[in-house]
């Protein structure tokens, strides 16, 4: 700029001396052309301690830069790093100098939300040893990083849907057969181990023989269903139930999975998120993988309830839907256990949480007694269709819950062979 200004001067006053005192500067931009770096040939490598991380944990992120090409006075580096990312420990940012051939490490600890993260780049911004030319260049250094929701291990979820599988599992299949709770008497076959015959029964008759029948138990095709809307999730001055709501979709998962079901999760949002229902340890990772990515999201498509698919679930399979629920929910929940899915409901306590973090005053206490009122009525009616509700406090830890509710199926569910 001072170049042009004294080249613009001289030509305006006809006058040598401003040429003079531009040619220091002149020069000094010369050389520092002739000096820049004519092979820039960087590559960078990207190395995490873990892929997999809780909530809050410290991953340390290792960086290796290697220069291919000619010497290069001025590197500084920049690591390009995933949004709600938070560095812990050291630096991203760094300035080296870089001979031909030589390589510069460095490292830094991170800790973020649950959520998936994709590291991209690092970018390397080359100047000479003048500061005259500057040159931005992106390294591909690709990585990525999970950071999964808490999984709260549960001993045991009842369950009890109209239809189970072949294979052998733990949840009673109103079958007789191999198993441990006593379903019924029948007449004695050829190949009946003797412990099994009712002697009292065979008593009443002189020329047959009973044995006692067992109740098969065997695996389930369950469907978890995570609501994901913000009309039942976001509250005021940003709080949201969201996260208790993936943190008892995991656990459920993972609890039936261990129980030897075969498990899907739908995330009902501002779009639908499938994970095809599977078994085992692999399904458990693709539940993960999705609860990981899993935000609440605004639809006018999927306000509602009513527009769930249920066609993605098998006839008459176990469908369970953890949410704070809305007054709406009611309809399309009493249509989904007309169409024969045994229907379980979650649902995080949305007017505890709130009245939570509001001001004890007389008004808020007064409004709040009547929206409990409606809530309990809403449960009140969800139950009479013969769904079961656990109204989760969110203070109360989720695996207490489940113990005291879920450790066996209802007295009603039971009675009715629901």
């Amino acid at each position: 700029m001072i170049v042009y200004s004294l080249i613009l001067a001289s030509i305006v006053a006809v006058r040598g001396e401003f040429i003079a005192l531009a040619l220091p500067f002149v020069m000094y931009l010369l050389a520092g052309f002739l000096r820049a770096p004519d092979d820039v040939k960087l590559e960078a490598a990207r190395h995490l301690s873990t892929e997999r991380a809780a909530p809050g944990s410290d991953v340390v992120v290792t960086v290796t830069v290697t220069n291919r090409g000619s010497h290069l006075e001025e590197v500084l580096l920049e690591d390009i790093l995933p949004p709600d990312l938070t560095i812990r420990v050291g630096l991203s940012r760094h300035l080296v100098r870089f001979a031909k051939g030589a390589s510069y490490t460095f490292s830094y600890t991170v800790s973020g939300p649950r959520g998936g993260y994709g590291f991209e780049s690092v970018e390397a911004t080359i100047k000479d040893r003048l500061a005259v030319t500057s040159r931005k260049v992106r390294l591909e250094a690709k990585g990525q990083l999970f950071v999964f929701p808490p999984v709260t291990r549960l001993r045991h979820v009842a369950i009890r849907p109209r239809r189970t599988r072949v294979y052998a599992g733990m949840i009673p299949a109103r079958v007789g057969g191999a198993g441990t709770e006593f379903f019924g008497v029948r007449e004695y076959q050829p190949g009946d181990p003797p412990h099994s015959i009712n002697w009292r029964a065979s008593a009443r008759h002189e020329e047959l023989l009973f044995s006692n029948e067992f109740q098969q138990e065997r695996v389930a095709d369950v469907g978890i269903v995570l609501d994901g809307r913000l009309r039942t999730n976001q509250f005021t001055r940003g709080h949201s139930l969201f996260e208790y709501s993936v943190l008892a979709a995991a656990a459920l998962a993972d609890a039936l999975l261990t129980q030897g079901n075969r498990v899907g999760m739908l995330v009902y949002a501002s779009f639908l998120r499938w994970t095809f229902p599977g078994y085992g340890r692999v399904q458990r990772e693709r539940i993960l993988y999705a609860l990981a990515h899993a935000k609440p999201g605004g639809s006018e498509v999927f306000s509602d309830l009513e527009h769930m698919p249920t066609r993605l679930f098998p006839p008459e399979s176990q469908i369970i839907l953890v949410s704070p629920l809305h007054e709406d929910d009611l309809s399309p929940l009493v249509q989904l256990r007309a169409q024969g899915y045994q229907v379980m409901v979650v649902s995080p306590n949305p007017v505890q949480f709130e009245l939570s973090y509001l001001p004890k005053t007389q008004t808020v206490e007064l409004a709040g007694r009547v929206v409990r009122m409606e809530r309990m009525l809403l449960l009140q009616k969800i139950q009479r269709a013969g769904i079961q509700v656990l109204d989760w406090d969110v203070n109360e830890p989720f695996d207490l819950l489940v113990k005291r509710k879920l450790s066996r199926p209802p007295a009603w569910l039971r009675a009715v062979g629901g």
